[in-house]
């Protein structure tokens, strides 16, 4: 297989083989050669991202998450995308342990919305643990963007539906998603960055508009473009 691009997924599932879905449907292909070759490590016995932030154990996720990468630079990978916006915490403690570019998707989305909304608030949903890296805030801040995060009551509801709805395999709460929807639009926001995979589930299935601003398609783009393909 000539100069692939890795993907480490599995974190959750779900989200992973909806990123699949999005690189092969958006790469420009006449024929199975004109796609991209990839080389998919669904690892889901990683440990908890959000839970390990919030205990400070950090060597569960950070020594799988290296030893993923790893294992597809000796592969012979060009490139690493990382399919969960919580693991980025970690993956950037191994970016100079590994000898390929790890494909960055929160500032690539940050970059994005710079674009889109100059100046703009952006309302940032994610895990608790991606909320607490600040990840999302310090790039959204370096490209002249205000990030919005939500109040206890409401950033409760957002892991409900992370946490007890989509990794469990089930659909929306569409009344708690209700709720969700108004404080962020009552707060501003000229976007909304759905920081966290299990939400790009939701968008996907349900159909949300353009004011939800979806991570996994920036970095589906940017996997296509490192590989030398069109994106369509």
């Amino acid at each position: 297989m000539e100069h692939p691009i890795g993907i480490i997924g599995g974190m959750g599932p779900m989200a992973s083989q909806l990123f699949y879905k999005m690189v092969t449907e958006h790469t420009a292909a006449e024929r199975d050669q004109d796609h991209i070759n990839l080389i998919l490590l669904s690892d889901a016995s990683m440990p908890d991202r959000t839970a390990a932030i919030l205990s400070g154990q950090y060597d569960g996720p950070y020594e799988q998450l290296l030893t993923d990468a790893r294992m597809l630079e000796q592969c012979g990978c060009t490139a690493i995308a990382i399919t969960c916006n919580t693991a980025h915490f970690f993956a950037d403690m191994i970016a100079d342990k590994i000898g390929i570019p790890i494909l960055h998707m929160i500032r690539e989305t940050a970059a994005t919305l710079a674009g889109r909304c100059p100046g703009g608030v952006i309302g940032v949903m994610a895990t608790d643990g991606t909320v607490q890296t600040g990840l999302y805030q310090k790039a959204l801040t370096e490209r002249g963007l205000t990030p919005w995060t939500p109040p206890a009551d409401i950033q409760k509801e957002v892991m409900h539906q992370i946490y007890d709805r989509v990794k469990k395999g089930l659909p929306w709460d569409q009344e708690s998603w209700g709720c969700i929807e108004a404080a962020y639009r009552q707060a501003g926001c000229a976007a909304v960055v759905l920081a966290c995979t299990e939400l790009s589930v939701i968008k996907a299935d349900e159909g949300l508009g353009d004011w939800y601003v979806d991570p996994m398609e920036t970095l589906a783009r940017k996997v296509i473009e490192t590989a030398g393909k069109t994106y369509r």
